[in-house]
């Protein structure tokens, strides 16, 4: 069961990573008493047992994501003007590569228009802008991952 040499269930590994391969995810993570474990497919995962409230460990990937995020600016995350993202998933923003961006820095949108595509369990979501304006920011890179209510783009 438990391999008490290092505190870790290794079966709970393997059983996490079979779930990743079986269901095409990219990322899972458990907490069990006081471990918690995030199997990702971006990069070498590592583990620590550490208490759940703090931040136990993290993939490279999730590091660059949460790096990604903090790397906006203060303003922008609190912009009452930004277009938050409504899932978790890969941000593009053109609707093929090497197509046109659906839209860029200094484009006037119409409520409804598609702004940008979310992909999330390999469904193409398109994202609609909640509302009229100019794009005054575009705050994520094409290809990137999105966090649910991650600031996307700052239409005024």
């Amino acid at each position: 069961m438990a391999d008490k040499k290092h505190g870790i269930d290794q079966a709970l590994i393997r059983d996490l990573a079979n779930i990743l391969n079986e269901t095409d995810l990219t990322e899972i993570e458990v907490e069990q008493d006081d471990l918690r474990i995030r199997v990702s497919r971006a990069g070498t995962p590592q583990y620590v047992q550490a208490p759940i409230a703090a931040p136990a460990f993290a993939a490279p990937a999730a590091v660059a994501a949460t790096a990604a995020v903090a790397a906006a600016p203060a303003d922008a995350r609190s912009n009452k003007n930004a277009v938050t993202a409504p899932m978790v998933g890969t941000a593009y923003l053109s609707p093929a590569p090497g197509a046109r961006p659906f839209i860029e820095v200094g484009s006037t949108v119409k409520e409804g228009q598609t702004i940008l595509i979310i992909e999330a369990m390999k469904t193409m979501n398109q994202i609609p802008a909640p509302r009229s304006g100019k794009v005054t920011e575009i705050l994520v890179s094409d290809a990137s991952p999105v966090e649910y209510g991650e600031p996307l783009i700052v239409i005024e």
